[in-house]
């Protein structure tokens, strides 16, 4: 029987996570209707509650029933009922518990590591999300929880970690740590490699590796040696294979720990007992161990330079507020740390100053260079009354500003804040990992084990030594810690460079829904236009005059933010504006209000249509006006038309060639806007857009994007206002304009910082480089992988005659993790496409 259950939703942050909770209940087969919100989900039915929660859990989220699930209901909730609740400014930035944490883990190194801390963390009460970074040994948990908890946590699961709220703290925390690593990692690499090179040097030049009566002292002195070497050089590999052994998992570690401590204990009982092994198995291994150790350690030497390369735009952003401010109090400067700057405050800034905090100028004018933040190349000019934004810098002229925004609420925290929060985000691709890494370890044991038994059974003389070598390289080969950073390294890298071009990622799936996009929706008003519209034309009839129609539209228009609204209001600027009564506004249609005892109507034809005015007489100036590409504002008065403004928004410099190189690249370009279909139409035109949907009323944007991917697209909506929020969500990926409403910013995947339409090609070119680079880090691990293990199993024997070397196969294994961060690291040198 249907039903209605309710279920309390928890951890949606945005439009994209209402989306995919939907999706994800949807999929079922018993559900008839699902309506999602950031707080609940009102599903319709023959459902079951715990299997709803539990499609929910598994999705990412937190779900519990709620007291409001009742019986079967008539009529579903309306779309323009849940996108506004999904979308309020007040909870669109964080989950419900509006509480988040960052941790610093210590011991991680592989993907193997990355699930269990994972695990570790969600199962803490009142954790609803935990993002562990492999790349940067961190972990972004939201959740109302005690950051003591989820440090317990991690040091149960054999590991350590450290809760930093601070990011000047975690920066220094994370600098000195990548300094610590980088001075051990070189000494234990050359500690160990000074032993493991010349043993092998001796090994390949003549010296025999076979025990002897004559030279069982000497190889007895290097395998106490080579014992230091590995407890001073590789003790942290022991150490942490045993801490995973406790805890009943298995690491990268485990398998350097196992393939060097059985070559060791081999050479070394070989050592102790030589009468009990046959004289032909007698070969010593303790270079390998030296060797494989050595390498390792320099591998991840040169890893940990890689990935501090990586994470640069950050260190860039992160670097551009200066320490010290310099207030103004009683006409006097002072100069004052910038954490005792406070909203309000009056600062100067001067030639050659970063802007310390976000404000609004007072006195002065000034050229500014917004290229860190916003990836604009030219300074921009500002005057009193507009903004300036903490970390740019000033290149000509001083100014006095009011201090608007300070510490984590400046436009430039909260962008470190998005990429750091990007950077942890897992993209689906990058999923795939993490359940393969869940099980690698163990199998590779297996397979060692195999592999060693099926040598000793039915390979050559000396069985007991071909066995050890093979179960020792499959071990040292199968490294998992490239296949743990082949996504993380290519997000980090490729978030970072869209920082430096000014554009925002809020999470990695937005890079992945990206790449496959064929269909880019644009709205017209502010994002392929300038978003000034001008008056070009005003008519008037009825003996009106336009001096006084002027007057009455102003006056109709006052306190309207609507661009059309402003524009007249600029033309009406000085006059003196009648008052207005029984003033009421139609949504997207127009305006209307009483004055001096006429009853006046501003709106389009539809506005006035519905009040049965007729236009008939003024249908060809509106057809005119139209295809000309000005948007005809029509003015009534007592149910008579007496004016038509005719306001045209001209295009941005930029949409011409931009939505040309989109159109060379295959994408399908639309413009989705309320005006009508003749004046869309000819700017359309104008613009090389293939198609349009004109007429659109706000809440019909997110309708016209669904009927699009039902007809199979995939949809990106590129728009800036609070109308567009509906269908920047509801799209595959919503990529905000700069300068937009803070609600279409967060409803979006990406937001471009600049209001510049070539900056799409640059994120959508981007997005596509970011998803080679995870495929081609992917496809490298796999491919190492499933060449290695199998060549280290030797399947080569009967070709070569020879088995590979253990100390090439750790050589093999640092090659594949260095081999895996140069190669996300080529993001970093991506080159912007668009032209300023």
């Amino acid at each position: 029987m249907s039903k209605t259950i309710v279920l309390n939703l928890e951890g949606l942050s945005c439009g994209h996570c209402v989306k995919r909770v939907k999706e994800v209940l949807e999929k079922r087969s018993d559900v008839q209707h699902a309506e999602v919100s950031l707080n609940e989900a009102r599903i319709s039915g023959e459902v079951n509650a715990e299997a709803l929660i539990a499609d929910i859990e598994n999705a990412g989220y937190h779900a519990t029933l709620s007291s409001g699930s009742t019986p079967p209901k008539t009529e579903p909730l309306a779309d323009s009922h849940q996108q506004p609740e999904a979308l309020s400014a007040d909870n669109a930035r964080l989950p419900a518990s509006n509480k988040s944490h960052n941790l610093l883990i210590s011991g991680m190194s592989c993907a193997s590591c990355v699930s269990r801390v994972e695990k570790a963390l969600r199962n803490v009460s009142g954790v609803l999300h935990a993002r562990v970074n492999l790349a940067d040994r961190s972990a972004l948990v939201m959740g109302d929880t005690d950051p003591l908890q989820l440090i317990a946590a991690v040091q149960q699961a054999g590991y350590d970690a450290e809760a930093i709220e601070d990011d000047e703290r975690r920066r220094a925390k994370q600098q000195e740590s990548a300094r610590r690593a980088m001075r051990r990692y070189s000494w234990q690499s050359a500690l160990a490699l000074t032993l493991g090179i010349p043993l092998m040097l001796w090994g390949i030049f003549g010296g025999t590796m076979m025990l002897t009566s004559t030279n069982r002292s000497g190889w007895l002195a290097v395998g106490a040696v080579t014992l230091l070497v590995m407890i001073l050089a590789g003790g942290h590999f022991y150490r942490s294979a045993w801490r995973s052994l406790r805890n009943g998992s298995a690491t990268m570690d485990t398998l350097v720990a196992l393939g060097t401590g059985v070559a060791w204990l081999y050479s070394i009982s070989v050592n102790l007992w030589p009468d009990k092994v046959p004289a032909e198995a007698r070969h010593l291994y303790y270079e390998a161990s030296a060797m494989i150790i050595g390498l390792i350690n320099l591998g991840h030497l040169l890893e940990q330079r890689a990935r501090q390369r990586s994470s640069r735009a950050l260190e860039r952003l992160m670097d551009l507020t200066p320490p010290m401010a310099r207030v103004v109090e009683n006409n006097n400067e002072y100069q004052r740390p910038l954490s005792e700057v406070q909203t309000g405050m009056t600062l100067r800034v001067r030639p050659g100053d970063r802007v310390p905090v976000d404000g609004d100028i007072i006195q002065g004018e000034a050229w500014v260079d917004e290229a860190m933040l916003t990836g604009e190349a030219l300074p921009q000019h500002k005057k009193p009354g507009e903004a300036l934004s903490a970390g740019t810098v000033v290149q000509d002229g001083s100014v006095l500003f009011r201090a608007s925004a300070v510490g984590k609420q400046t436009t430039l925290a909260r962008i470190i804040q998005l990429v750091r929060q990007a950077q942890s985000s897992k993209p689906r691709l990058g999923q795939l990992a993490d359940r393969i890494s869940a099980v690698f370890v163990p199998t590779v044991v297996v397979i060692a084990l195999v592999s060693a038994i099926i040598w000793a059974l039915v390979g050559p003389a000396p069985h007991l030594v071909y066995s050890l070598v093979v179960a020792t390289t499959v071990l040292i080969i199968a490294c998992p810690c490239a296949l743990g950073l082949a996504t993380p390294m290519a997000v980090i890298a490729g978030t970072g460079r869209a920082a430096e071009l000014g554009i925002l990622v809020r999470d990695a799936d937005a890079l992945q829904r990206a790449s496959s996009i064929d269909t880019l929706v644009f709205d017209k008003t502010g994002t392929l236009t300038k978003g000034i519209p001008e008056v070009v034309a005003i008519e008037t009839w009825q003996g009106a005059s336009e001096q006084q129609v002027l007057g009455w539209a102003a006056a109709l228009e006052k306190g309207s933010s609507h661009p059309l609204a402003q524009a007249i209001l600029r033309r009406a600027e000085g006059m003196t504006l009648p008052q207005v009564n029984s003033f009421r506004q139609a949504g997207g249609l127009g305006v209307s209000g009483n004055i001096a005892g006429h009853s006046l109507m501003l709106g389009n034809e539809d506005f006035l249509l519905q009040a049965d005015i007729a236009i008939d007489d003024v249908a060809d100036q509106l057809r005119t006006q139209a295809e000309g590409g000005a948007t005809p504002v029509i003015l009534a008065a007592d149910g008579e038309v007496i004016a038509l403004f005719a306001l045209r928004d001209p295009l941005r410099n930029e949409s011409q060639p931009a939505l040309a190189r989109l159109h060379q690249q295959g994408y399908q370009l639309i413009m989705l806007t309320g005006d009508n279909a003749v004046t869309a139409a000819a700017v359309a035109l104008e613009a090389g857009i293939d198609r349009v949907i004109a007429g659109v009323r706000p809440e019909g944007k997110a309708v016209a994007i669904r009927e699009l991917q039902q007809q199979g697209h995939q949809v990106a909506m590129i728009g800036d206002g609070i109308n567009d929020a509906p269908a920047l969500a509801q799209a595959e990926l919503g990529i905000a304009i700069g300068g937009g409403s803070d609600i279409a910013v967060e409803s979006a995947g990406m937001t471009l910082m600049r209001p510049h339409p070539g900056c799409v090609v640059d994120a959508l070119a981007l997005s596509r480089a970011t998803l080679r680079n995870m495929q081609q880090n992917l496809l490298g691990a796999f491919f190492y992988n499933a060449c290695g293990i199998p060549l280290a199993a030797g399947v080569l024997w009967p070709v070569t005659g020879t088995l590979l070397s253990p100390v090439v196969a750790g050589a093999a294994m640092a090659l594949s993790s260095i081999t895996v961060v140069a190669n996300a690291n080529r993001l970093l040198h991506f080159r912007p496409e668009s032209t300023d």
